[in-house]
C-alpha cells in the first residue's frame, strides 16, 4: 500500500547568535600579528578622515610584574623606536647621497636594538635558510616553463646582497647566451623580472632606488596617501633626492601636516629590501617580531611588555566631532546638502570611535591572556626547562580570564613571546595532560622529552621495543601504556625499534 506524503508547516523557535559589526572588527584585529596590525591601522587612517594620530608618541607599554602591579616602560620603547627610525632614515639618506656617484645602495644594518639585553640572533625562530633559497622557494610556487625557470634562476643569482639587480638586461641576455646557451631577448627577461618583483619582500629585483621605492608603494592599500607617495617618487624624484621638500609641497599644493605625513611614510620604505631576508647565508627570512617581551629580575619577579611596534595613539578628529555637534544642535535649520555632509561626518566619527575601542579591547585581551599564561607556566619562564611546562589547554586560560575559548585561540595564533630562553610561538605553552592510574596529571610534553632521552641513550645495536620503553618510562615515574608510547614516538618522528638498529 502506497504511503501518502503530506507537506506541513511547523513553526519553530530557534535562538541564533550573530556577531555585531563591532564584534567582528574586534575578532579581526585580535587575530592579527603585530606587523599586520600596523598595516591595518595605516590603511584605516588613510581611509577614514575622522581617525587621526593624536601625536607621534606610541602607546605606552602595558607591563605586568609577578604581583600584578602595572607600570610603564616608555624609555625602552622610545629607544627602540628611535633606533629603527634612525636606521631607515640613515639608509635612505645614504642611498640618496650615492645617486650619481657609483649607484651603490647603502649599507643597512638589520640588527635591531637589544631588547631586555638579549641578542637579537636568539630571537630568530625556525630553520635557517639563505636569502637565495627563500627566493627560489617562491619561484617554485609559480607555473613556469623550463626556459622561464632558467631565466628567473639566473636573475635571482644576479641579485646583490641588497636584493637589487645591478646588471642591465642587455648584459644578462648576453651572459645567458654565452655561458648557458639560453636564447632570451630583453623583453623575455623583463617579463620574468616583473614576476620576480612580485616576490616578498617588496622591492626585490628593483634596478634603481626609484624603482625599489615604487615597488614598495605599489603594495600599499589604495588611497590618497599612496597616490601622493607615488607622485613624489615619480614626478618629484630629483627634488626628493635633494630633500627639497618645500618645492614638493608647493608643486603638489600640500599643507604642512600633509607634507610632514608624506615625509614620515616615505622614510618607512626600505632602500635595501634584501636586508630583511638576511645579511648573509643562514639568516631566516622571517625574523619574528615578538608580540610579548618577558623579563625576569634578579629577585625572581616576572614582568612582560606588550610590543606595540609602530602603532600610534589614535584619536577622533576634533573638526569632525565639531561637525557632528553642529548637526545635533541645528537639525531644523539645515538644507538637504548640509545634512548629508554632516551625516557623513557622523558616520565616520562613529566608525573611528569603534575602531579605537576595538584596538583598546585587543590590548586588554592580549594583556590578561599573557598574564594568565605566565601565572600558570611561571616555572618555565624562570628556568627555561621545557620539562617544567605544565599541562595547559585553551579552556584553562578561558576559565581564568573569563574569556571565550575561541578568543584565547585567536590570541595564541600567530603570536610570539620573547623570553631570555628564546622566542616561542604562544602555542608552545599549550599541551595536553596525561592522567596516570593513580590520578597524577603529567604534561605530554614532559613525557615526550623523557621518552626521547631514553631512546637517544639506548644501545643502537639493540634498540628498545615499545613495550620495553614503557617499562623504562615507568621506572622513572611515567607509568604509561605501550600504545601511548607508540603514539608519542610517532609524534616525535622516531621510527620503530627495528628501523633504529645500526
Amino acid at each position: 500500500m502506497a504511503q501518502k506524503l503530506i507537506q506541513t508547516q511547523i513553526q519553530k523557535q530557534q535562538q541564533l547568535q550573530r556577531l555585531s559589526q563591532q564584534q567582528m572588527l574586534q575578532v579581526k584585529l585580535l587575530e592579527m600579528p603585530l606587523t599586520e596590525l600596523e598595516e591595518n591601522i595605516n590603511a584605516e587612517l588613510d581611509d577614514n578622515p575622522a581617525l587621526e594620530r593624536s601625536s607621534d608618541e606610541e602607546f605606552a607599554d602595558n607591563t605586568m610584574d609577578s604581583n600584578g602591579d602595572d607600570y610603564e616602560n616608555e624609555e625602552e620603547d622610545s629607544y627602540e623606536k628611535k633606533t629603527e627610525k634612525e636606521e631607515r632614515e640613515d639608509a635612505l639618506d645614504s642611498a640618496l647621497e650615492s645617486l650619481g656617484q657609483d649607484d651603490q645602495m647603502p649599507e643597512y644594518n638589520t640588527s635591531r636594538s637589544n631588547i631586555q639585553n638579549a641578542d637579537y640572533e636568539e630571537m630568530v625562530y625556525g630553520d635557517t635558510t639563505s636569502f637565495y633559497d627563500k627566493l627560489n622557494e617562491q619561484m617554485d610556487m609559480l607555473e613556469l616553463t623550463d626556459l622561464q625557470h632558467d631565466i628567473m634562476e639566473y636573475l635571482i643569482g644576479s641579485l646583490d646582497d641588497d636584493g637589487i639587480l645591478r646588471k642591465d638586461l642587455e648584459s644578462i641576455s648576453d651572459e645567458l647566451a654565452i655561458y648557458h646557451n639560453i636564447d632570451a631577448d630583453v623583453n623575455d627577461i623583463e617579463h620574468i623580472l616583473h614576476l620576480l618583483q612580485n616576490f616578498d619582500p617588496a622591492g626585490i629585483g628593483a634596478r634603481s632606488l626609484q624603482e625599489c621605492l615604487l615597488l614598495q608603494i605599489d603594495r600599499m592599500p589604495r588611497g590618497r596617501l599612496k597616490e601622493a607617495m607615488q607622485t613624489v617618487i615619480k614626478d618629484y624624484f630629483e627634488e626628493f633626492t635633494k630633500k627639497h621638500w618645500e618645492k614638493i609641497q608647493t608643486g603638489m599644493g600640500l599643507n604642512d601636516i600633509q607634507i610632514q605625513t608624506l615625509q614620515e611614510e616615505i622614510k618607512r620604505l626600505n632602500p635595501k629590501p634584501g636586508a630583511s631576508l638576511g645579511e648573509t647565508q643562514g639568516r631566516n627570512i622571517n625574523q619574528i617580531t615578538p608580540d610579548f617581551i618577558v623579563d625576569i629580575t634578579d629577585d625572581g619577579s616576572i614582568s612582560f611588555t606588550i610590543n606595540h611596534g609602530r602603532i600610534p595613539e589614535l584619536t577622533v578628529s576634533p573638526s569632525f566631532t565639531e561637525m557632528v555637534e553642529t548637526y545635533r544642535n541645528n537639525k531644523e535649520g539645515m538644507n538637504r546638502q548640509t545634512k548629508e555632509a554632516l551625516l557623513y561626518a557622523k558616520e565616520k566619527v562613529e566608525k573611528a570611535q569603534g575602531y579605537i575601542e576595538a584596538i583598546k579591547q585587543r590590548q586588554h585581551t592580549l594583556y590578561v591572556t599573557m598574564k594568565t599564561i605566565i601565572d600558570l607556566q611561571r616555572k618555565f619562564f624562570l628556568d627555561g626547562d621545557e620539562a617544567d611546562l605544565k599541562p595547559m589547554i585553551l579552556k584553562d586560560i578561558a576559565e581564568k580570564t573569563g574569556l571565550d575559548i575561541s578568543t584565547i585561540s585567536r590570541v595564541s595564533n600567530v603570536k610570539y613571546v620573547q623570553t631570555k630562553w628564546g622566542t616561542f610561538p604562544l602555542r608552545f605553552f599549550f599541551s595536553d595532560g596525561y592522567t596516570t592510574d593513580n590520578g597524577e596529571e603529567l604534561s605530554t610534553r614532559k613525557i615526550k622529552l623523557a621518552l626521547k632521552e631514553i631512546i637517544e641513550k639506548e644501545d643502537k645495536k639493540k634498540p628498545l621495543s615499545d613495550e620495553t620503553l614503557a617499562a623504562e618510562m615507568k621506572k622513572i615515574g611515567y607509568p604509561i601504556a605501550r600504545r601511548t608510547i607508540a603514539k608519542y614516538r610517532e609524534q616525535l618522528n622516531i621510527p620503530v625499534a627495528r628501523l633504529r638498529r645500526s
